[in-house]
This record gives C-alpha cells, structure tokens and sequence, in this order.
C-alpha cells in the first residue's frame, strides 16, 4: 500500500501500489491519444467531471447566500433543481457501476478485483455522505420557506465543503483502475 494510503474512503490518500500496476502503463496524459480512448470512456470522465462541477456550484451557491449575494427564492431554486440532480445522477451513475461495469471490468482484470470492491465500498460509504447532503439541503429549503434559513445554510455549506474530498478521492481512484483497464482491454467489455 503507498505511504498514507488505507482502504477506507475517509482515511485513503490512493489507491494501494498493488492496484496501481495498470496506471503506471497507462499513466493519465496518455489515455485521451490511446486508440482505445472511446466515447463511451469520454462520457464517463465527462460525468465525472459533471459530478464535481455541480459539487462545486453548489458550494458557490451556498457562499452567495451567506454573503447575500444571491435572493432566497432564486437561491432555494437553484438548491432544489442542482442538489436534486446531483444526488440522482451520483446515484444513478453508482448503481449502473456497480451492477453492470465493475463487474464487467473485474472478469477482464482478475488481479485488480480487490479494486472494484473498494470502489463499490466506496459507494456505500458516499450514501451516508449523500443522505447527510440531501437531509442538510432540505432544512435550508424548509428554513427558506420559514423566512431563515442562514444557519442551516452555514451547515450545508459545511457539509458540502466536508463532502468534496471524499468525493473526489472517489473518483480519482475509480478513474485510476477503470480507464487503464478499459484502455488495456478495449472499449467492448462486453466481448
């Protein structure tokens, strides 16, 4: 395992060495120019990309509030539409892996299984994470019906803030075993 690294999405600092061997290659500024670099894979890093985009937002969105930069209605709008379909599309997006890619994956590349599990504990791990989020957007939304909600968004700005880290180890690591795979095997995974 490298320096710092653990199993636990809360605790890692990278996946372990032994997991790493396909990245090291197929290192990261070579994935884009490999022929096996497809849509399908483009789609997939673009999602990611989406994920931490609206993660992002939603954390921008929060500052404006509290600074007042942004009205209340307009900001509990965009609270409601962007946090809905972050935490639908993660979860869409998570279950679509784990039924149906990793496994794929994990048959092409049997030594790196030990992966595909931690990237599916990953997920479980994030649910509480999400649930937390989604229980914290909704006591902004009910203070913003109640005429305040400055401390619950304090919370949610918190917790937003507490959350893209660990999604973001997420993410990397997933991206660290399933492209190298995908790029050694090829686009069809199904073949």
């Amino acid at each position: 395992m490298t320096e710092g690294s653990s199993k636990t999405l809360e605790t890692r600092t990278g996946l372990p060495d032994a997991l790493r061997v396909l990245l090291e290659d197929y290192p990261r500024e070579s994935w884009e120019s490999h022929p096996n670099f497809d849509g399908l894979t483009r789609f997939w890093l673009e999602r990611h990309l989406m994920f931490r985009e609206i993660l992002a937002r939603l954390q921008t969105d929060a500052e404006a509030m509290l600074d007042r930069r942004i009205a209340p209605r307009a900001y509990g709008q965009r609270l409601s539409r962007l946090g809905g379909m972050f935490l639908n599309e993660l979860h869409g997006h998570h279950m679509i892996e784990d039924h149906q890619y990793f496994p794929m994956l994990s048959g092409r590349e049997s030594r790196l299984a030990a992966g595909f599990e931690l990237l599916d504990a990953d997920h479980h791990a994030l649910d509480g994470h999400l649930n937390a989020l989604a229980n914290a957007a909704n006591a902004v939304l009910r203070g913003l019906g109640a005429g305040d909600a400055t401390d619950d968004t304090g919370r949610l700005h918190a917790a937003l803030g507490g959350f893209a880290p660990f999604l973001d180890r997420h993410l990397v690591d997933e991206e660290d075993l399933v492209v190298p795979v995908i790029l050694k095997h090829g686009p069809d995974l199904h073949g």
